[in-house]
């Protein structure tokens, strides 16, 4: 298994933060929604000027400047809202039209400072909220960069304090001495929106560029997912047909949740038995004349590459003639015509597929001069299909009729297709036929007394006219030896290669095949073949990139049309963004959030400038010493909870106070009951300190008594007001800057990104509700002094009231609206990483599925070849110098397998089979016998063998104790098996006896088969194993004399049988060990 988070993006090769991808998702999740939200403020606080200036100005016509400006930007504001809905128009102009928006909010501002009346009159206070508030949107909403906002938001608020220095001096008012203070009070406004502005902006980056690569690695993980399930349902498919393959595969993930051990998995009495019963189906065998002698001439890749290219030929004219292979038993091939739904030209198929398998053979011969031909066989009738056993799966086919199948192939003749009366039947007047005669050749057909034919090729009449294949073309070839001249024919044939399908987008079934009536092109014997496979593979990795970006570009447009304001999500409730899943609401209320302590730092800032501002314009009292320094202690305190793990760890170790103090220091990110309380009462301490001098100032004004030139100190005076002896006719000009300090404290409160919106809004709604009312409150005392006949011609923006309550509320509202839609971002953070985490998991679950179907084919260090994210599509082929080969049959159970209805037409004899199969399978879960591995069954016999886990290349690196070590350890598991049958006897009242044949030698393994891959060895030693065990004797181990020797000196005794016919071999020398010795002995049973 890879490790965890293996596949993952790396940041710094696979996506850039320049990257266009990156461009368009930030657009999309972040600028697209807050521009969206930008707007809809603009044109609410549009339209809210527009009412006020026509409800509270009684003579407009003397600002028609402002409310044309008003009703312009209210215009643009509206067609971009529109505008920003066509996505593809607006984002072709993003950076123009944030240049056009902050534009349009300059000039309002301007124009309220601005707009003539009949008397000029200009203050340092004017409009600083309102700039503040254009410094705040180009970080948190306006599409700019970071060096673009800090440019743009520096030349907003030197603008507005050019202006107003000019226009103050052009205009001086009483009281001027006061002016240098507010202006600098007002750069220090500005100098803090900027900050928060950064940070803001800062912050928004670091979270985008996190959800995007969170994004990314979800979308990578469903798309490996999706390659996984479709690599697991073609290697099912390659493996089992679809009827059977569902089934098969849920007990396996079944296994996968299981904690037990493979050996404890059944709780009932029977392992699950996957086998049908099918009638009317036409079985064919084809057997390969003359390739075992060709075989033996061919190098280990030459042989795999002749096997693939001849399979995977006769797999293509299965298909075209809708056949089922059923198995490759070394040369021979067997496939069966109804399966899994009946066909009533069954039998025709099966013809049809036999003759095209002996034209193709007769192509190969005449154009190699390889002497070889195809021998077929064909029987009719009914069949068990299904699968057997724990491991190595294949699919397989029992019955009577099956075994009279492989009788009319081993009876038939070269070059021509046998069959049977009842396959005759079925084929109606479809061929010619002529006698076969398969009684004279196998004595079987003659004692069932079953007549046979063969069948007339229409296409042998005509061949001698088709024939017209250039003499030079064998004449050139015979330099070559005859492996090599097959191989490269046919290589020209072009067969899929094993599991080449899991890699490519294409399932098994949509294969590429030629059309039956299509002419098969000449290729010379030299050529190379392949020629198009780099290019094939190159297209195919780049339709996966293609496929892996447009998931990436869905994603994307799903989350712009994703409305969070005003659709219903099925993961979000309403307006308070609640997940519907109350497990993840209570996992997103608990994690951890990291580089908290920068909202407590950002917050401090905050303090540090609202102290500057108040010292500058505010009396400077004992009360505003005491109250700063109070709230100074408490930051200060938090700051050193927050970091204390960062600054005091030395000191931690000298005073045990310490410790509990960087204890709770390291809580403060990951503990919500440690952050939340130092945040509120942060945010508390600076909503409070904003305004808490405010009324004591008020009660001094109103006690004031003293000269002009006293009050004048702390005061300043309207041009439409009066200064009198007295003083008591006197405009605070405090009460602004009391207000631009609230405003701050409004956004220190967002400075808390990810902290609870709705803690957020309940603070910023008591603090607006207070804030109103204490301001109002002030001002009422101070309403006599007006005087009416100048507020007549004065534009309404210059009033302190109005526009305290107006930019309170308009801060509040954008910053609930700004603080919403961050929260949406950071639940969708979660939700992804949730999301990130299931498919992870899935994706691991259907990993160790592949990996367990592809382990049931082929050996672990085999199935690491093909599987994986190597795009490994080499022929697999091994040479080895030493591997033990046993074939164990139970030649019983052809007695015992009968099909009558007390056994379900013998289904119930292959249950007791498949528990037979199924017990060798589990011995091999015992650490002794790790190191055999089960290549196959047929019918009652058992095949497997030891010494092919050694890695390529290392075989010959093997000492000779080992590898003889390998035979001994073989014995020993024949006699585990016959050990395993004794018990299944005693259960089922059966006396079955083990038939078990042992060679050791070099042998070939490589795996063949495109459609169906499958591992396999071959070699002499395979084929006298093989006949070690049919010419053995019941209850014995039968070994050659090589073989014997190797035994005997491991401590094993032996008995020499003597000589015996070997079919292909003559007469040879065999040996039966001596289990009852072997056990004596104590070896490897337990």
């Amino acid at each position: 298994m890879p490790a965890k988070g293996k596949y993952f993006f790396n940041e710094n090769e696979d996506c850039k933060i320049t990257d266009p991808l990156y461009e368009k998702y930030r657009y999309t999740s972040q600028q697209h929604p807050l521009l969206l939200l930008l707007l809809f403020i603009a044109i609410t606080f549009c339209i809210t000027l527009i009412i006020i200036f026509f409800v509270m100005q009684p003579e407009p016509r003397h600002h028609l400047a402002f409310i044309i400006t008003v009703f312009t930007a209210l215009v643009i504001f509206a067609v971009m809202y529109l505008l920003v809905c066509i996505e593809s128009l607006f984002r072709r102009w993003l950076k123009l039209f944030g240049i056009l928006i902050w534009i349009c909010f300059l000039t309002i501002g301007y124009m309220s400072v601005f707009g003539r009346g009949d008397i000029p009159s200009f203050y340092a206070w004017e409009q600083v909220p309102f700039i503040l508030f254009i410094i705040f949107t180009v970080y948190t909403m306006l599409p700019f960069g970071m060096r673009d906002a800090v440019i743009i938001s520096i030349l907003s608020a030197v603008s507005h304090i050019v202006a107003l220095s000019i226009a103050v001096t052009l205009y001086p008012e009483p009281g001027q001495q006061l002016i240098t203070f507010q202006l600098l009070a007002n750069a220090v406004i500005f100098l803090c929106g900027n900050l928060m502005g950064a940070f803001h902006k800062h912050r928004m980056q670091d979270a985008s560029w996190d959800l995007y690569r969170y994004t990314l690695k979800c979308i990578q993980v469903r798309m490996k997912l999706k390659i996984e399930k479709r690599q697991q349902e073609s290697l099912l498919l390659s493996i089992l047909p679809a009827h059977i393959s569902m089934g098969m595969k849920l007990a396996i993930i079944e296994r996968l949740k299981e904690t037990n051990d493979d050996r404890q998995m059944h709780d009932n009495n029977f392992h699950s038995l996957y086998v049908k019963r099918h009638q009317n189906v036409s079985i064919l065998y084809a057997d390969i004349v003359g390739f075992t002698r060709l075989a033996s001439d061919c190098s280990p890749k030459e042989l795999v590459v002749m096997l693939n290219e001849l399979f995977g030929k006769f797999d293509q004219i299965a298909k075209e003639n809708e056949c089922m292979r059923i198995k490759i038993l070394g040369d021979c091939y067997y496939c069966v015509s109804g399966l899994p739904v009946s066909l009533p030209v069954h039998a025709r198929n099966c013809v049809k597929m036999g003759l095209d398998m002996c034209e193709a053979i007769k192509q190969v011969k005449e154009a190699t001069g390889v002497d070889i031909s195809m021998r077929v066989g064909i029987h009719s009738g009914n069949v068990l299909c299904g699968v057997i056993g724990l491991r190595k799966w294949q699919y397989d086919v029992w019955s009577h009729d099956v075994s009279l199948a492989n009788r009319m192939e081993s009876s038939g003749i070269p070059g021509r297709v046998h069959i049977t009366e009842a396959t005759l039947n079925h084929l109606g007047k479809a061929y010619e036929v002529e006698e076969g005669n398969g009684h004279l050749r196998d004595p079987y057909l003659k004692a069932m007394n079953i007549k046979t034919y063969l069948v007339i090729d229409p296409r042998s009449k005509q061949h001698t006219l088709n024939n017209h294949l250039p003499k030079t073309r064998v004449n050139d070839g015979l330099k070559m030896r005859a492996s090599v001249r097959m191989t490269r024919y046919l290589e020209s044939w072009g067969a899929a290669r094993p599991f080449a399908h899991l890699n490519h987008r294409e399932s098994v079934s949509s294969e590429s095949s030629a059309p039956s009536g299509r002419q098969r092109k000449e290729i010379p014997l030299n050529s190379t073949g392949r020629q198009k496979t780099s290019d094939r593979n190159t297209s195919q990795k780049g339709r996966m990139e293609e496929d892996t970006y447009d998931e990436m570009m869905s994603t994307i447009e799903g989350l712009s049309s994703t409305k969070p304001w005003c659709s219903n999500s099925d993961d979000f409730c309403g307006f308070s963004l609640f997940f519907v899943e109350s497990g993840l609401e209570k996992e997103y209320r608990t994690i951890p959030i990291p580089r908290l302590r920068s909202y407590f730092a950002c917050a401090s800032l905050t303090l540090l400038c609202i102290f500057v501002i108040q010292m500058f314009v505010m009396p400077k009292t004992a009360e505003l010493g005491l109250s700063f320094g109070i709230v100074a202690v408490i930051i200060v305190l938090i700051l050193c909870v927050c970091f204390a793990d960062k600054c005091l760890k030395c000191c931690s170790e000298q005073w045990p106070p310490m410790r509990h103090l960087c204890a709770i220091s390291d809580k403060v990110e990951t503990m919500p009951l440690v952050r939340l309380p130092l945040a509120v009462i942060t945010i508390g301490a600076l909503l409070i300190i904003a305004i808490f001098n405010l009324p004591a100032e008020k009660n001094r004004s109103i006690n004031a008594t003293g000269s002009s030139d006293e009050v004048v100190t702390f005061v300043a005076t309207e041009r439409s007001a009066t200064v009198d002896s007295t003083g008591s006719c006197i405009k605070d000009v405090t009460l602004p800057y009391y207000t631009y300090c609230c405003i701050l404290g409004f956004i220190a409160c967002s400075v808390f990104l990810r902290m609870s919106f709705e803690l957020k809004v309940l603070l910023l709604s008591i603090a607006v509700t207070v804030y109103i009312i204490i301001f109002n409150t002030h001002q009422n005392s101070n309403a006599a002094c007006t005087n009416d006949n100048s507020t007549t011609q004065r534009l309404f923006m210059k009033d302190p009231i109005l526009m305290t309550d107006l930019y309170l509320a308009l801060f509040y509202v954008t910053l609930i609206l700004f603080s919403r839609q961050i929260e949406y971002c950071c639940r969708l953070d979660c939700l992804w990483k949730n999301k990130f985490k299931k498919e992870h998991e899935q994706f691991e679950t259907m990993e160790n599925v592949n990996r367990l179907l592809l382990e049931n084919v082929l050996p672990a260090h085999v199935a690491a070849h093909f599987i994986g994210d190597k795009l490994n599509e080499d022929w697999y082929h091994q040479s080895y110098d030493c591997v033990c080969v046993m074939f164990a049959s139970v030649p019983d159970f052809k007695v015992f397998y009968t099909e009558c209805d007390v056994n379900k037409e013998g289904l119930e004899c292959l249950r007791l089979l498949n528990e037979i199969i199924a017990d060798f399978d589990e011995l091999l879960l015992k650490p002794k016998f790790s190191g055999v591995e089960k290549i196959k069954t047929i019918g009652s016999t058992y095949m497997a063998a030891a010494g092919l886990s050694v890695a390529p290349g290392q075989e010959n690196n093997q000492d000779q104790e080992r590898q003889h070590a390998q035979i001994g350890i073989m014995v020993e598991y024949g006699i585990a098996l016959m050990s395993k049958l004794d018990g299944i006897n005693r259960h089922s009242f059966n006396n079955f006896r083990l038939r078990v044949g042992i060679n050791h030698g070099p042998v070939i393994a490589g795996v063949i088969g495109a459609r169906k891959p499958q591992y396999d060895i071959w070699g002499n030693t395979v084929n006298v194993a093989s006949r070690m065990e049919s010419t053995g004797e019941l209850g014995k181990i039968q070994v050659t004399e090589e073989t014997s020797k190797i035994l005997q000196e491991l401590g094993y005794s032996c008995e020499c049988r003597g000589l015996i016919n070997v079919k292909g071999k003559g007469e040879l020398r065999t040996y039966f060990v001596c289990t009852d010795t072997a056990k004596s002995q104590g070896i490897g049973l337990n």
